[in-house]
């Protein structure tokens, strides 16, 4: 007889920011989705994401000690107090997405660098395509700096909170680490 499983349970919040809402949402194991917008503009992908990952869960409302120093962190970030995150991530991809964000992490405060730095950073030089894929789903932006991400020529390349949001991150960064 199959023993049913019971319901990782989830937690979030929703913080206001100079980008907007953003909605931070964590695991047991730690945090694992900072979206942009708010909770309810988010729901149907935040479903879906969390049925793929997590299986059966239980989403809460919850200001826990875990998710209240992540919205002081990103406070503190957005008045250019900060210039990195601490705390547990329950990364929830695939391994190669997961050695993407990693890679992510790296590239240091006010700076940028490309896909293809990315993909040799992790060995896979050829890769390119993939990393911007992977840096595409990147389930903790900002705190996983995907918007560090440039294209080699040094264009702007996509980001999911939009271009506007990418500008005033990295400008903000730049700002910042130049003062």
């Amino acid at each position: 007889m199959k023993q049913l499983q019971e319901p990782v349970l989830l937690s979030y919040t929703e913080i206001h920011t100079p980008i907007g809402p953003l909605v931070l949402v964590a695991s047991p194991q730690g945090l694992c989705k900072v979206e942009f917008g708010t909770f309810e503009e988010n729901r149907e992908r935040r479903e879906q994401w969390a049925r793929r990952w997590y299986g059966e869960y239980e989403l809460s409302e919850n200001t826990d000690e875990q998710l209240t120093s992540i919205a002081q962190q990103l406070t503190q970030y957005f008045t250019g107090e900060r210039k990195s995150f601490e705390g547990v991530m329950d990364l929830q991809g695939t391994d190669f997405q997961k050695r993407v964000w990693q890679a992510l992490q790296t590239i240091p405060y006010g700076e940028t660098a490309s896909y293809k730095h990315i993909a040799e950073a992790i060995g896979s030089p050829k890769a390119v395509r993939a990393v911007g894929g992977a840096n595409n789903q990147n389930p903790i932006p900002v705190i996983i700096p995907c918007h560090r991400i440039i294209g080699a020529s040094g264009d702007l390349v996509g980001y999911g909170g939009g271009l506007p949001t990418k500008v005033h991150l990295l400008d903000l960064e730049q700002n910042k680490a130049n003062a």
